[in-house]
């Protein structure tokens, strides 16, 4: 029998590899000569770096960049095994949770951190990028990240412009003349799971931005604003992205990498990680799959990483069970959604912080797995 065990981190209690080996030590409690594969795995937001560099033997990157408000930060990053792919959270340099919400301030807020990240990862020979931009704390259209990469923005006087979201009605002049020149063989994964464009009522400026500390009667101005930076980069770069899908994704930092960047896909951040940890490929001859997250609900049956390994999993006719952390009484639908069965992994009554110990919930998910796969055996 064979095995692949691809579980979300069971977040604030387990990584996903704490979580999959945990799962796979049950397994072979039950079926000692069963080959099971482990996989580490994420949804492209909080927790991806973490998951793909212990998963597949990755180092971490630690850079001093400018946070979103411009006080300096410490960002982590990952570069795998081939010394050439990185791993990012844009969080990491330009983050919400990096300001407090007294201090939100979209006019000054800007990703000049992200490209910072970028160029260093860039100056260890790295070309292959896989980045999450969900979580951020800017709404900028991406200048800043550009500023940083050698992008400059003109005003009519020819005077370069701040890199925040205060310049963009002022720009009438982009010049590439000092970017990088190793940004151009460099091919960029955005896992982008929203949809929105870059401007109007479902834009940016109008869905994100309140989050961010747009005010209600600023944002009409602010998307304005917004449009004007769209229309200069359009005819900068000779196509306008600002209507394409997810251009609206981290306060435009879906656009600007699409409009400026020549190898670039935006897709879904379980698509982009389920490739990248190469779990097809062990698909082809597995007969279970076992999957997972902390809490399994109607909202897992809606996309969520589970489901996004279940379906793959189908189309290779694995039978696929999955093991939480928690199951509410909602969560028939991801039954429908690929996923044969489901179990909670808690065994007894006990306190949150008690089921959510490490070494408690290691225990736990064992255990249970083990009782499942005896009847497997």
């Amino acid at each position: 029998m064979k095995v692949v065990v691809a579980i979300d981190s069971l977040k604030g209690s387990l990584t996903s590899m704490e979580a999959g080996n945990a799962a796979k030590a049950g397994i072979l409690t039950a079926i000692p000569d069963a080959e099971v594969v482990v996989k580490p795995l994420a949804d492209g937001g909080e927790g991806t770096v973490e998951a793909l560099v212990e998963g597949m033997g990755g180092t971490y990157e630690k850079v001093t960049v400018t946070g979103p408000l411009g006080s300096e930060v410490e960002a982590r990053y990952g570069i795998m095994k081939d010394g050439k792919t990185a791993v990012m959270e844009m969080a990491e340099a330009s983050g919400l949770s990096l300001v407090d919400r007294k201090a939100l301030n979209p006019w000054k807020a800007s990703t000049v951190g992200v490209g910072q990240l970028l160029k260093d990862a860039i100056r260890k020979g790295c070309r292959n990028f896989i980045i999450g931009i969900g979580g951020s704390a800017t709404t900028e259209g991406g200048i800043g990240m550009l500023s940083a990469l050698g992008y400059e923005f003109y005003d009519e006087e020819g005077e370069i412009l701040s890199p925040v979201f205060n310049s963009l009605e002022k720009i009438e002049h982009i010049s590439d003349k000092n970017v990088i020149p190793e940004l151009k063989n460099c091919h960029f994964q955005i896992a982008c799971d929203v949809t929105n464009p870059l401007c109007g009522d479902n834009g940016a400026v109008y869905i994100y931005g309140p989050q961010k500390g747009v005010k209600a009667e600023e944002r009409q101005t602010m998307d304005e604003m917004m449009s004007h930076y769209a229309s200069v980069v359009s005819n900068f770069v000779g196509e306008d992205y600002s209507n394409m899908s997810g251009a609206g994704a981290a306060g435009g930092l879906g656009f600007a990498f699409r409009s400026f960047f020549n190898n670039v896909e935006l897709k879904s951040g379980i698509a982009i990680v389920l490739e990248a940890i190469g779990i097809e490929k062990e698909l082809t001859d597995a007969d279970i799959v076992v999957t997972g997250e902390g809490k399994l609900d109607s909202q897992t049956a809606n996309g969520k990483v589970p489901v996004g390994v279940a379906r793959l999993a189908k189309q290779y006719h694995c039978k696929v069970i999955a093991f939480a952390g928690s199951v509410t009484d909602d969560a028939a639908p991801c039954n429908e959604a690929g996923i044969d069965a489901f179990f909670p992994i808690l065994r007894s009554v006990c306190t949150l912080d008690e089921a959510m110990d490490s070494a408690v919930a290691k225990n736990n998910m064992s255990l249970t797995t083990e009782q499942v796969f005896r009847l497997l055996r």
